[in-house]
């Protein structure tokens, strides 16, 4: 047998307090080829890791246990030699503090320098060291250190098993550096962003530091796919052991170790923001590890890997309280990030603020104007604008979370129609038993958020809630189709008049010797006035043009900010606003370039807006027949809600801020109460607005990984002030009802409903693999489950995945309105499913990497 030599990641001895999450060493060790063949076939089939094979990377985490505080990724340092780094702990080591204030008595930075190469780039950064007064060394040739940064390895012989060939490479490398890797559940990655380069030089007389940032991110090779800022360490020869360039490197390379640092660093526009960066960076570090661990903290957090027990319900109030705890402290922040202080983001928070107006806007319009057929007027578009003002403003100003967008959904439509068509079977007053109903289902969730229930979302894993995601994409696609199929059905038909058909038009054809219905057809669209025509072929083919131009305008100007076109801010403005563009754009197309083709519109009502509902129409029986609806209606705003909630405060979202699930339920449940005895409709934390909100607010940065283009969110604005803006906007759109509101036409909706469903697949796994049926291995992404699991047992889970999702479609979708009602017992049964059934299908702990988060 072969052998060869492996990376493995082993725990290191005990660490400081508080930096338990970097206990990692490198260390080769020698490995015998001998594979399983189930593990060999996921290794065939995989991609190579930036490291090592994703199976020969093992991390030890049972033997090491982070604090509740630790991120769910360890971040270690990475020497030239493979040799594990120490992060630098700013704490304990009074080094750290002493090697940044003499960076800061003496800063050397560049600020957007322009150099593409390496040796450019190395180049300037010797040459403004050489140039400082304050740095003066007689003695030191700066370009004998050019070389010293190089080491030339010319002729290593490499020895390439799968080709079984030798073969010769001249390879020019960096002597010695430190990089970032990043060692998460599902893999390793190298930090590609910055590089850290020492160099040891006999005749220095002191050390010396120079940070470049770079104008735009540089490709200098593989792990160095995307270099922004270049951190050149200069040492004399013989120094201290605590002073050494490895020890000063160690420093920076901590400081630079966090992602949300480097954006703040883009951010800044001269050396003095840029040392206040630094100097706060250290000051996050020393205080990090000195904040006091809460016992208790996670007892009712929903996310926390403790054990799910029966008595955690039974704690009344405790998981209220301790969401209160833990937002409220946070609470005048939500409200002054981004707008006070150094990193304004005021034009983002506009861009945002644009958007969610749009988006929450003409889904409402679209949801009214479906209540309005279903309940013959009784829930219209002016009251679904007005309940969907009120219930908005008042969770962006008191909900937990504040980035969630609570609007009112297909599902809640669909419920509301199965009500209606209930009060005509039985001659119930619609308004006492939607009201009625209403209530029940607050009682509930209100009992909900008490208890404490929602930490069943323990038991939901990431694979069921992208199939509940990806079915409420699907619900909005088939909404759009089903709304243009309508038109189609309606009008493309051959021209007919308002009283009779063409083909009772008197015989013009025999009159003009012609085919009659041909003349038929040019009389009636040419001679007759166009009150008469009722039908023509161009108003459907519009309508279809219009829905497709509004997708695909929104979505080019949406990924329009990774075009190289225009500056950066332009593409980031004009990204963020892609929406309200195409939106704009195609209902002035639509009502104005083609005036003369009547578009449908939505009806609007001139009734009252509030009306009390008249419980005393309803018997003692019809009240208790409405708690079996209302608890179905509970189960289905239960369900929704926490997985809004769940989505929006996934790990690769970075919010900091915390969570509130119990308090964000009961919120739900005392809005609600209004909505139903005001008459006005339902209303829930809505899938996409909500992840699409976070995405508006975030700041990314690309990152490159086996040829793949991935975009990592670095640090996201948590505020109330866009969903606020934008909710109180929608109340103010009342007066603009029905001109000019109306000039936006159906297919316009339509194509916002196909654009949110597209947009919102972005970071769906379950979409990434379903990708995969299509395409040849060599093009696999480099995805953790790729290099762990093997590719039969992807492709199964993959299959059993869109079965759950088939069977949510047959019973939301189906046209059986009672068959509608139980939908919500069946997304509660994807849990049993997940945990009980696949496990016996498929090995548990291949399911648990495809559960797991690739950051």
């Amino acid at each position: 047998m072969e052998t060869n030599k492996v990376l493995h990641f082993v725990p290191s001895e005990a660490p400081p307090s508080g930096m338990s999450k970097n206990g990692y060493f490198f260390q080769e060790m020698e490995q015998r080829e001998a594979e399983q063949e189930e593990g060999s076939e996921g290794r065939e089939e995989g991609q190579d890791s930036p490291i090592a094979c994703g199976d020969d990377i093992h991390l030890y985490d049972n033997q090491i246990s982070p604090g509740p505080d630790a991120d769910d990724s360890g971040c270690v340092l990475l020497n030239t030699s493979r040799r594990y780094v120490k992060l630098m702990n700013f704490e304990e080591e009074i080094r750290a503090h002493r090697d940044l204030d003499g960076f800061l008595a003496r800063a050397s930075i560049l600020l957007d320098e322009t150099a593409a190469s390496l040796d450019d780039v190395l180049k300037r950064m010797l040459h403004h060291v050489g140039q400082d007064s304050n740095a003066s060394e007689p003695s030191c040739n700066f370009e004998e250190v050019m070389s010293m940064l190089f080491t030339d390895a010319g002729a290593q012989e490499v020895n390439d098993k799968s080709q079984s060939f030798v073969f010769f490479d001249d390879v020019h490398l960096l002597s010695e550096t430190i990089q970032g890797v990043t060692a998460t559940a599902t893999g390793v990655q190298y930090q590609q962003s910055w590089l850290c380069i020492l160099c040891n030089v006999k005749h220095l007389q002191r050390r010396h530091v120079c940070i470049s940032r770079l104008e735009r991110p540089q490709n200098w090779g593989e792990n160095c796919c995307e270099v922004r800022y270049v951190i050149l360490i200069l040492a004399p020869l013989k120094m201290k052991s605590t002073k050494t360039a490895m020890e000063l490197g160690r420093t920076f390379a901590t400081l630079f170790s966090d992602i949300s640092f480097r954006q703040k660093l883009l951010e800044t526009k001269t050396q003095e923001e840029f040392k206040e960066a630094l100097v706060f960076q250290r000051h996050q570090l020393t205080a990090a590890n000195q904040q006091p661990t809460a016992l208790g903290k996670e007892e009712t957090d929903p996310r926390s890997h403790k054990p799910l027990k029966c008595k955690d319900f039974f704690k009344a109030g405790r998981g209220i309280y301790e969401d209160l705890c833990r937002r409220l402290p946070l609470y005048a922040s939500d409200f002054t990030d981004g707008i006070v202080g150094s990193n304004k983001t005021i034009l983002k928070y506009m861009t945002t603020a644009i958007f969610l107006y749009i988006a929450i806007l003409l889904p409402a319009i679209a949801f009214g104007s479906l209540n309005d057929e279903s309940t013959r007027g009784e829930i219209d578009v002016r009251k679904t604008i007005i309940g969907q003002s009120i219930g908005g403003v008042i969770y962006s100003l008191f909900a937990g979370s504040p980035l969630v967008i609570p609007l009112t959904t297909a599902p809640l439509a669909i419920f509301i129609s199965v009500i209606r068509g209930i009060c005509d079977d039985y001659n119930l007053d619609f308004p006492a038993f939607y009201a009625c109903i209403g209530l029940w289902n607050c009682l509930f969730l209100i009992l909900g958020g008490i208890f404490n229930v929602s930490l069943v979302m323990k038991l939901f894993k990431r694979s069921t809630e992208e199939v509940i995601a990806l079915f409420i994409s699907i619900a909005f696609v088939v909404d759009a189709v089903k709304g243009t199929v309508k038109i189609f059905h309606r009008y493309y038909h051959s021209p007919t008049l308002a009283n009779r058909s063409v083909e009772d038009f008197p015989r013009g054809g025999d009159l003009l010797g012609g085919n009659r219905s041909e003349v038929a057809a040019g009389l009636v669209l040419n001679t007759l006035p166009e009150s008469f025509i009722q039908c023509t072929r161009e108003r459907p083919v519009l309508c279809l043009l219009l829905m497709m131009g509004t997708l695909w305008m929104g979505y080019t100007l949406y990924q329009f900010k990774r075009s190289p076109f225009l500056h950066a801010k332009v593409r980031e403005v004009l990204s963020d606003c892609a929406l309200p563009i195409s939106v704009l754009l195609f209902s002035f197309i639509g009502s104005y370039l083609f005036s003369d083709i009547e578009l449908p519109v939505f009806k609007v009502h001139d009734r009252p807006i509030f009306n009390v509902a008249p419980f005393e129409r309803l018997s003692v029986m019809n009240v208790v027949s409405a708690m079996g609806l209302g608890f179905l209606l509970a189960l289905l705003i239960f369900i929704d809600q926490n997985i809004v909630v769940s989505l929006t405060n996934a790990p690769e979202n970075r919010l900091l801020k915390g969570k509130a699930y119990h308090w964000d339920l009961m919120l739900s449940g005392l809005i609600n109460i209004l909505m139903s005895v005001l008459g006005l409709p339902w209303m829930h934390a809505a899938f996409p607005h909500s992840t699409l909100h976070v995405r508006q607010l975030a700041f990314v940065e690309q990152r490159v990984e086996g040829g793949h283009l991935y975009e990592t969110i670095v640090q996201v604005k948590e505020t109330r002030l866009t969903s606020l803006a934008a909710n109180i906007f929608i109340g103010v759109s009342v007066l603009l009802l029905p001109v000019p509101l109306q000039w936006i036409p159906k297919p316009v909706l339509y194509g916002l409903f196909l654009y949110i469903a597209l947009t919102s697949i972005d970071g769906n796994q379950m979409c990434d693999r379903m990708a995969l049926l299509l395409k040849e291995q060599t093009s696999y992404p480099p995805t953790h489950y790729i290099r762990k699991v093997p590719q039969r047992k992807i492709h199964y889970f993959t299959f059993l995945q869109m079965m759950q999702l088939l069977v949510l479609c047959t019973f939301g979708m189906y046209p059986i309105p009672y068959m509608k009602m139980i939908f919500p017992l069946v997304m509660i049964l994807l849990i049993p499913i997940r945990n009980n059934v696949l496990p016996h299908i498929i090995e548990a702990k291949y399911l648990d990497i495809m559960d797991a988060q690739h950051m």
